[in-house]
């Protein structure tokens, strides 16, 4: 799992390749799998391939967003809100867990933040989010995940880059 966490990083370009169902079907279950506080489970997954909506997905915000259109799959984590207050963390969970999963089955994946961010000068990304996938009102979009096959080497974390002085010991 250590080699693991060492390898993921954060792939914004995507090779012209789609992915096997059965890697869809198991990052699904990689989502599903996922923890969170009381077993409430508040998240929601869209698990999006149509080429017209990664490039609707990919105009979600102004800057960082646009490589969800290169992307051959992306998954939208929501959540329902008023199943828990800390549906942030259950959806964040989700999240990390599917791009893990990504990583383990040979793809790349980058976290796009949704929740707090604009699409626009006068309309939140998750306002047109919701929009473009039919997302309920009383669902909150935390993330979307793109994912697909690398087409850009990042170097591996090691452990010289590992930052031990933000480790503490029984007390700050």
């Amino acid at each position: 799992m250590l080699n693991l966490l060492m390898k993921r990083r954060s792939i914004r370009k995507y090779k012209n390749m789609e992915i096997s169902k059965d890697k869809v079907d198991t990052l699904i279950k990689a989502a599903l799998l996922a923890p969170s506080a009381k077993g409430t489970r508040p998240w929601e997954f869209i698990v999006v391939e149509d080429k017209e909506t990664l490039e609707k997905l990919g105009k979600a915000k102004q800057h960082a967003s646009g490589f969800i259109s290169e992307a051959p799959l992306a998954i939208v984590v929501a959540a329902d809100s008023t199943k828990t207050d800390v549906w942030v963390e259950d959806t964040s969970i989700a999240s990390t867990i599917i791009q893990l999963e990504a990583e383990h089955l040979g793809l790349g994946s980058c976290w796009v933040q949704i929740r707090n961010r604009m699409h626009d000068e006068d309309s939140s990304a998750e306002k047109y989010v919701k929009e473009v996938l039919g997302i309920p009102e009383n669902y909150t979009v935390e993330s979307i995940i793109s994912i697909g096959y690398k087409d850009e080497e990042k170097i591996p974390y090691t452990e010289e880059s590992l930052k031990y002085e933000k480790i503490h010991r029984e007390k700050f």
